[in-house]
């Protein structure tokens, strides 16, 4: 079940268009990585998700609700962290998550509570009495997190989240977001980062000029964009037998010869791919590299924007 529906919103600033005719869709448990380059539209359809905005045309629901006509549940539902925040210099950790845990309503008991899962999820306890100001970017960004679910949303927006970090706090936001997914929370985020997105995302949503230029799952993408898979092979036998039998092999095209092995073109499915590699050992030419191109989120991004600016 899709927890965020996003059908077909529209947003202008004057004559300029931010956003245009934009849909997608993000099912509970499941991260859904929004790319594009600067100035896409990406904060601006986030805004509108988190009614911060409002569109001028098309309508946004979370969990069934509409941002539009129920803005209040939308809210209760919905998690939004910043790509910019701030903090009175004065104050604790425990002082600005208390301060959000009443701004939510949480009271009495459940404000506690509420209070105690998220410091102990996002690992912030040795912290709580350090003021904000003094932390490092990373804990500001598990402090910004830690608010963020406060309420329990069942919908996470996270807006470049991983920007600045060093290494291993980027590695401790990844797992961090993988747990939410994993317990059920549909989790929209935006990057710069692509090599981050692509092994966490489930899906990605490419937006460019305010365009929605591709949604889906990175393999289904990769398969539109490219029919043909291009594979290396390399065999201890004679060469020109695996070329032979390389031409010879149905869905097989434009063979060539590349450093101690051959480089074809390949139309099939994972299954037919691996039913090549099988017939090579069965032939007996003794193959010792066989290797799909791996096309990862930056090949993706590249291809199918085309770098304008709005």
């Amino acid at each position: 079940m899709a927890s965020l529906q996003v059908e077909n919103i529209s947003k202008r600033f004057g004559k300029f268009v931010a956003v245009d005719d934009v849909c997608f869709e993000v099912a509970k448990g499941q991260v859904t990585g929004f790319i594009g380059p600067n100035g896409a539209g990406k904060t601006t359809t986030m805004r509108i998700v988190s009614t911060l905005e409002l569109p001028d045309t098309g309508d946004v629901r979370i969990d069934g609700y509409s941002v539009l006509e129920q803005p209040r549940e939308v809210r209760k539902r919905l998690g939004f962290m910043p790509d910019a925040y701030g903090a009175y210099s004065s104050t604790t950790v425990a002082d600005y998550l208390d301060f959000f845990a009443r701004a939510y309503g949480l009271r009495g008991k459940g404000r506690s509570q509420a209070l105690a899962e998220v410091t102990s999820f996002t690992g912030l306890e040795p912290l709580l009495g350090k003021l904000t100001t003094s932390l490092s970017k990373g804990m500001k960004q598990r402090m910004c997190l830690a608010k963020t679910l406060l309420h329990d949303p069942s919908l996470l927006i996270l807006d470049e989240p991983a920007a600045g970090l060093d290494p291993r706090a980027r590695v401790e936001l990844r797992e961090l977001v993988k747990a939410l997914a994993e317990l059920g929370k549909a989790v929209l985020i935006s990057s710069h980062i692509l090599t981050e997105l692509s092994e966490i995302c489930d899906s990605i949503c490419v937006i460019e000029a305010g365009k929605i230029r591709a949604t889906g799952s990175v393999a289904s993408i990769v398969s539109q964009m490219r029919p043909h898979a291009e594979i290396y092979v390399a065999a201890l036998g004679d060469s020109e037998l695996l070329r032979r039998h390389l031409l010879e092999t149905p869905g097989v095209q434009g063979v060539r010869e590349e450093r101690s092995g051959f480089v074809f073109d390949y139309q099939g499915s994972p299954d037919d791919i691996a039913g090549v590699l099988s017939n090579l050992v069965q032939a007996g030419l003794r193959p010792i590299e066989f290797a799909p191109e791996q096309v990862d989120l930056e090949d993706v991004f590249l291809s199918l924007t085309e770098g304008k600016l709005q």
